[in-house]
């Protein structure tokens, strides 16, 4: 998921997840072993990772209605130095739940019309 916005406080991020089901309800996340980013200051990076949990997550709250059972690994990411943020990288996880909401809907919807 890419979240990009150009202004005079620009964000960037992008963050390439998978989304499987998990036994456990509530939402599960962990990156992928390996993964690196070219990115200065380094320590930044786990902070990065965590706002966009934080975003995952966000779809799961009870006052949602959607009660989520799902394994999330982040499998690459990408930031830069001038734009990339907490926030930015919260807003892409968000985003990023929110499409794989969406295509969990329709494919929910295409099975019941069979």
């Amino acid at each position: 998921m890419l979240h990009q916005k150009q202004n005079c406080a620009p964000q960037f991020a992008l963050i390439v997840v998978d989304f499987e089901p998990a036994e456990a309800e509530g939402v599960a996340f962990e990156v992928a072993e390996g993964l690196t980013v070219e990115y200065e200051p380094a320590d930044e990076l786990p902070h990065f990772f965590a706002a966009a949990a934080a975003g995952i997550e966000h779809l799961s709250l009870p006052e949602h209605g959607v009660v989520a059972a799902a394994r999330v690994v982040l499998r690459q990411a990408r930031a830069d130095t001038f734009g990339s943020s907490r926030p930015a990288f919260r807003i892409a996880g968000y985003l990023a739940a929110r499409a794989a909401l969406a295509r969990t809907v329709r494919a929910e919807s295409r099975e019941a019309q069979l």
